[in-house]
């Protein structure tokens, strides 16, 4: 109800409409805020192809095999194209502005791609693969989920030197944990590989940031694992080898790098022990 002074006729009305109608600085997009948002979409959408695809075909006895093989093909793809937009993100956002929803952004979408949708694919394949144990898988799931969470709240409050991640990054534990799966080992080994990624990723294992050649070199092999994903989902011939071939790769170079951190660490205090010997001998 507005309440009009009689002498002057005029309403109680704010004064800063006028002000409102334009919004912050801080809140208006940028060109990394839509890439972030593109990899938002790309989590939701490789749920999507999980479920419609993978999911509800097995539950309703319609599966065909062909239908399950593209939809977790295009739900593969799908994070490998999120981990694309997470790559360019950064990079445009140290080129140009950025505004000041960017890291929650960024964190939020990160959340979705790489840690609901990798723990999405686990349930799934729980639930549809012959020798698994649903329940099980579900903990294992959330093991990546809550994994996912704790790293990216820890990435936002602690500061580490420029050029390194502390704890593997969650776009790489995802795709691991999803080429884990792919690879359709026995259950056991599936189980325990995954919490393996899980733990890695809450870790203190330091994990260089993908920029420079490192960066061109991250960017060719989701492109090369995009193609392979291609080939077994249109049952090309040697699709299948070139998909486990790749899911092999992926898993071991999982392993690797903190077998070589963890080494280049050690080297580092052995080093630093010896140089402060050195300096107390007379």
């Amino acid at each position: 109800m507005t309440v009009i002074d009689p002498e002057t006729q005029a309403g109680w009305a704010p004064e800063t409409e006028e002000a409102d109608d334009d919004m912050p600085l801080s809140t208006r997009l940028s060109i990394a805020d839509t890439l972030t948002l593109g990899n938002a979409i790309c989590g939701f959408m490789a749920v999507y192809f999980t479920t419609t695809g993978v999911l509800i075909p097995h539950l309703t006895g319609t599966d065909d095999g062909g239908m399950a093989r593209h939809s977790a093909a295009m739900a593969v793809i799908l994070i490998l194209l999120a981990s694309i937009f997470d790559l360019f993100d950064g990079l445009v956002a140290r080129k140009l502005r950025s505004s000041a929803m960017g890291a929650e952004l960024d964190n939020l979408s990160d959340l979705i791609s790489f840690g609901l949708a990798p723990a999405y694919f686990v349930v799934t394949w729980g639930m549809v693969a012959q020798d698994a144990h649903q329940r099980v898988s579900v903990v294992a799931a959330v093991v990546v989920l809550l994994a996912v969470v704790l790293r990216l709240a820890r990435f936002s409050c602690v500061t580490l030197r420029d050029g390194i991640f502390q704890g593997m990054p969650s776009p790489f534990g995802a795709l691991t944990v999803v080429a884990i799966v792919l690879l359709e080992l026995p259950f056991i080994p599936t189980l325990l590989a995954i919490i393996g990624v899980a733990w890695l990723m809450v870790s203190r294992v330091e994990y260089p940031k993908p920029r420079g050649r490192l960066a061109v070199a991250m960017l060719s092999w989701i492109v090369l694992s995009m193609g392979m994903l291609a080939a077994w989902a249109l049952d090309a011939p040697g699709g299948m080898l070139l998909l486990q071939t790749g899911c092999a790769l992926q898993v071991v170079l999982g392993a690797m790098i903190p077998l070589f951190a963890t080494a280049r660490r050690v080297n580092t205090f052995r080093g630093n022990r010896r140089e402060a010997r050195a300096t107390q001998l007379p």
